[in-house]
């Protein structure tokens, strides 16, 4: 789509490139969102690709990424086999089912701060414990974790200005067993609900991840494998407004597949806990 209110492309700016914000500016990376849709308050675009970051560096305390890292990039860095839990990016990667247009120009960090309910990037980085690096226009940088950022449809902690550098899936998290369940519509559609259940090696605790049928990501975490009531229990506890609505499943309807999904993701994890 032709954005028409744009009178301005900064093709090299700065790094960081924060300092020169000023109102009607939007980040550009990918662009696969921004340039779908109408942008009326749009007046100058700030391209990020020029900047070269890194896009996935793997160090002993885990898994950077990039902000401008594309989903191809994410999906064809090589498998981590002491880090078994990091299989879950390339699931998330094939959660957005889009044509290879899409894989090698949309960016992870696009997709997390574009912050819709079926983002598989949040459900990645907030199932794994991510923390993600923000920096604002006055230089200043702050760590918030991935659970905290999103704050409803659409909506995130961002403030003007202000951008997502850098994710950090910890090694902690990438040590963990895990296991997963997606559901959509049609075999190419959106998810309606995506969930992740993580466990620490040698131990009983359980931490469920629930995206997509929800309008934030709710992380339910036990010290111990929960009995099937419990889980049910918590899951129902979660307030009615949290729940997603839209063509690709009623509320109601996403909660009993969040319920029937979770108990299955119970039961994988407790029978590999028998010898």
């Amino acid at each position: 789509m032709d954005l028409n209110t744009i009178t301005e492309v900064v093709r090299r700016p700065p790094d960081p490139p924060m300092v020169h914000w000023r109102d009607g500016d939007a980040w550009l990376a990918g662009g696969t969102w921004l340039f779908s849709v109408p942008q009326p308050d749009l007046r100058r675009l700030v391209d990020l690709s020029a900047l070269g970051w890194d896009a996935v560096t793997v160090t002993e305390d885990g898994v950077h990424i990039g902000a401008t890292c594309t989903i191809r990039q994410l999906y064809e860095t090589a498998p981590q086999d002491h880090w078994p839990a990091f299989s879950l990016a390339r699931t998330s990667c094939e959660a957005f089912l889009s044509s290879f247009k899409v894989w090698n120009a949309a960016t992870v960090g696009g997709n997390i701060c574009l912050s819709l309910p079926a983002g598989p990037m949040i459900t990645l980085s907030v199932a794994l414990e991510a923390t993600y690096t923000l920096c604002a226009p006055d230089g200043t940088e702050r760590t918030v974790a991935a659970a905290d950022f999103v704050t409803g449809d659409n909506r995130n902690i961002l403030t003007p200005g202000e951008l997502l550098r850098s994710i950090h899936l910890p090694a902690d998290a990438l040590r963990k067993r895990h296991t997963h369940r997606r559901f959509s519509l049609t075999r190419l559609g959106r998810s309606t609900v995506f969930l992740a259940a993580t466990r620490t090696p040698g131990t009983t605790d359980l931490l469920l991840t629930i995206t997509a049928g929800t309008t934030r990501p709710i992380r339910l975490a036990f010290d111990s494998t929960p009995d099937a009531a419990t889980l049910r229990d918590r899951i129902d506890d979660l307030p009615g407004d949290v729940w997603f609505e839209d063509p690709n499943g009623t509320a109601d309807h996403r909660r009993h597949l969040t319920r029937h999904f979770a108990e299955q993701m119970r039961v994988e994890l407790a029978e590999e806990d028998r010898p």
